[in-house]
């Protein structure tokens, strides 16, 4: 009776760890957050790069908890605004921070 209530205690014990592992802190992401950054990222990227008024290949994207920050260089502000405006756009994206340079 002894080893059975252990090894249930064992499992619920390693579960439970497993389970606060793979949780989000401010400062890091979960795993199912890291992916959705993924999709967000690609998302906003092949929204960069279909439009033929940006030079998506001169921005930068990163992404963290649905926070897009974009860095890089393009050639007016008019660019920058709208590289911001298509990442407004993009389905999961809850804010935008434009460090984008104009040249």
């Amino acid at each position: 009776m002894n080893i059975t209530k252990l090894i249930v205690l064992s499992g619920i014990f390693i579960m439970t760890t497993t389970l606060f592992g793979c949780a989000s802190t401010p400062q890091r992401e979960g795993f199912g957050e890291w992916i959705d950054d993924s999709m967000i990222t690609s998302k906003v990227k092949t929204a960069l790069l279909g439009d033929s008024a940006v030079s998506g290949l001169d921005i930068h994207v990163e992404t963290f908890k649905g926070r897009v920050h974009l860095s890089g260089l393009v050639d007016s502000i008019t660019e920058a605004t709208k590289a911001e405006e298509l990442v407004r756009d993009v389905k999961g994206v809850s804010l935008v921070k434009n460090n984008i340079t104009v040249k």
